[in-house]
């Protein structure tokens, strides 16, 4: 092929990773956002939704599209679960101090890996994808399925906008995360709310996790590179800010993939290490958070 067609093939793979690692991090920056918390584990609550996506469609078997759809449901839900109950019962107790919370996802890390490792194993497995259908574009054939893997995570990433921006729910949220203790005093559950984002944070990552699968199995270490990349989004966009990470998940995938396709993925990844590196120095709170006052 020639350079445009190599071209449209690296910003195609790079938006597909783009779509994957807006959801991603848009769960990390939430929970910082809201919480003031890192979550170490984020990582893990990835690996986590792609294993149980495996689990769920090897279970029902039948046609992938039965089980993939079952999956996209009950593999966030599950996470979700998991991840509320870490909040209540490890998180909230601690009273979110920055640095005890580190420590504790440290270890709900370990945990989540270990029960993996131990109940699903060290394969790698595959899921297949609920369709296989190509597209002919003007110089080659492309997955039908990863296109619409961009076009689900715009969809999730605007729902969660609209939740965020024009509900009572998002209201809530924005309200503790500007001021928690004045929300306390007018009566908002904090701890609750916490709780509630510590979820949907790990429930985002899960639903990225579904979403890829189908096209790089589950295995129990797929969790690291995901909470990598996703910290590198977040430093970059701005810390809670929704903008900043899809604009952020976007030059990132995008780069990724052009780099990768004519240089080296090496030089990919230190292309974004060098821009976080710049944004740190330059702009410490991203180039769409606000700078403290």
């Amino acid at each position: 092929m020639a350079f445009g067609p190599h071209l449209l093939l690296a910003v195609l793979e790079g938006l597909v990773t783009a779509a994957v690692l807006s959801l991603t991090a848009l769960g990390l920056s939430l929970v910082f956002g809201v919480m003031r918390i890192v979550n170490v584990a984020h990582g893990e609550f990835f690996m986590l939704g792609a294993v149980l996506a495996w689990a769920v469609a090897n279970t029902l078997g039948g046609h992938p599209a039965l089980g993939f759809a079952a999956a996209l449901v009950i593999a966030p839900l599950i996470v979700g679960a998991v991840a509320w109950l870490a909040e209540r019962l490890v998180l909230s107790r601690l009273n979110y101090n920055p640095e005890s919370t580190i420590v504790a996802t440290i270890g709900l890390l370990d945990i989540i890996h270990q029960l993996a490792l131990t109940f699903y194993g060290p394969e790698a497995r595959p899921v297949a994808p609920p369709f296989a259908y190509r597209l002919s574009l003007p110089w080659f054939g492309y997955s039908a399925y990863k296109l619409s893997i961009i076009a689900t995570a715009a969809l999730l990433l605007i729902a969660t906008w609209l939740v965020l921006t024009r509900t009572k729910i998002g209201l809530v949220m924005r309200a503790t995360q500007y001021d928690s203790e004045t929300a306390q005093a007018f009566g908002i559950p904090v701890g609750r709310v916490y709780a509630g984002v510590f979820a949907l944070g790990a429930m985002l990552a899960a639903l990225a996790a579904v979403l890829i699968v189908p096209i790089s199995q589950a295995h129990h270490l797929m969790g690291q590179h995901p909470l990598l990349l996703s910290f590198i989004v977040v430093i970059i966009g701005g810390l809670g800010s929704l903008r900043g990470t899809v604009v952020a998940a976007v030059l990132i995938g995008v780069s990724d993939g052009v780099v990768s396709m004519f240089f080296s993925p090496t030089l990919a990844k230190m292309i974004a290490t060098l821009a976080v590196a710049l944004v740190l120095v330059f702009r410490p709170q991203g180039l769409f958070g606000t700078a403290p006052r």
